[in-house]
């Protein structure tokens, strides 16, 4: 990957157009959960500190092309004011005469953030007309929002192609930490993926089927692989066609690639009967519903990934948000910590497996957690992301 990052840019006195993810969780008109927003504090500390004229592009929700305040971005604005220490003015659109005025009239240093580019149906459309109409209020483009770099939308892709464009420290610390999976990681490099489908990682799987060293399987996706090799997983979710899966075993097998699969499970009777939960092997599933891997399993999985030097975590071994199937994810959680004390690169992927790492709080012990979902899932697939395609341009 060849792309200018923020540092190289002379930014002071010029209008730097900076897209980021803010798409924050809302409740009750109030900001639920601000990780989105410390995420791109140091790119906007950055530019503040070397007097660039900061124009903040950003969407929130799914307005479906048309003004909705249930999805305005002025929330984000008043908190973006208290976090940096300085006023983040906020104007109520992000294209006309008042956005361009307001962009004209900053100060050296000063902000502004404009209301959800997602008001416009244009924006998803990458319209071309839209992406000029944005970057009047820009002389040059920055992208921090790795989170939506998968989208080819006007204010992620569409822009680069009518100002200069640079990563954001975000999104340059992202695309630095995933391309360590990618090219020439180190080895042993272990794979530990969970989640509820084969069918939705299978991009995952083939992609990095060529460059790891062993899977360690868990969640819903572990029930489809032991289908699939005609063992009975009872009530437990799984994916209905087994094919996929199939496939994954012959090319794993090929590969010299180690599948590692669960021997024991916690189970219950169904997903709400947690007074049920027990610990079974795979034998004793019966009508049970799996929801975690077992001890025995966790202690298995946690020997591979101790002694790897490269790790990818991609999902959870179990329904972590409740606490009788925690422990799955949690000794995983812990090995991964453990690797990495002893030196191993390991990254987190966004989506489930973050807030996963968060929520067991091993979150701070791993070299990287993504705030990309759907875009770390495709970097992982090996898929071109349109918004640092355009940053490569």
């Amino acid at each position: 990957m060849t792309f200018k990052t923020i540092s190289e840019a002379d930014v002071r006195g010029k209008r730097v157009l900076l897209r980021e993810d803010l798409n924050v969780p809302m409740k009750d008109g109030a900001i639920a959960d601000e990780t989105r927003i410390t995420a791109a504090l140091p790119t906007l500390r950055w530019l503040h500190e070397h007097g660039a004229k900061t124009v903040i592009l950003s969407h929130l929700g799914r307005p479906d092309g048309k003004p909705n305040p249930k999805y305005s971005l002025r929330p984000v604005a008043a908190r973006l004011t208290e976090l940096l220490g300085t006023p983040v003015t906020f104007v109520d659109d992000c294209v006309g005469d008042a956005a361009v005025a307001a962009s004209k009239s900053l100060p050296d240093g000063g902000f502004v953030l404009f209301e959800n580019v997602r008001f416009h149906a244009e924006e998803e459309a990458n319209d071309p007309t839209f992406a000029r109409a944005l970057a009047q209020s820009g002389d040059l483009y920055v992208n921090d929002a790795f989170g939506t770099a998968h989208r080819a939308h006007a204010s992620t892709a569409g822009v680069a192609a009518d100002l200069p464009a640079y990563a954001g420290f975000l999104m340059q610390g992202e695309l630095e930490a995933l391309a360590r999976l990618i090219v020439n990681p180190a080895h042993p490099y272990v794979c530990a993926i969970g989640g509820a489908k084969v069918a939705d990682k299978v991009g995952v799987f083939t992609n990095l089927i060529a460059k790891v060293n062993a899977f360690v399987i868990g969640g819903g996706m572990a029930n489809t692989f032991l289908a699939a090799q005609g063992i009975d997983v009872g009530k437990s979710l799984r994916d209905p066609d087994l094919e996929p899966a199939k496939k994954i075993i012959a090319l794993a097998k090929e590969k010299s690639v180690a599948l590692h699969l669960p021997t024991d499970a916690v189970v219950a009777d169904a997903f709400d009967a947690d007074q049920t939960a027990r610990t079974v092997p795979l034998s004793q599933v019966g009508e049970g519903m799996i929801l975690d891997i077992g001890p025995e399993t966790g202690r298995a999985y946690a020997a591979v990934l101790r002694e790897a030097k490269t790790i990818v975590f991609n999902g959870p071994m179990g329904v972590y948000e409740k606490a009788p199937y925690q422990q799955g994810t949690r000794a995983i959680g812990e090995a991964i910590a453990a690797a990495t004390k002893a030196g191993a690169t390991s990254v987190v992927g966004g989506g489930d497996a973050a807030a996963a790492a968060h929520a067991l709080g091993f979150a701070d012990a791993v070299t990287h957690v993504s705030t990309g979902g759907g875009a770390t899932l495709e970097f992982l697939e090996g898929k071109t992301l349109p918004g640092v395609a355009a940053l490569e341009r």
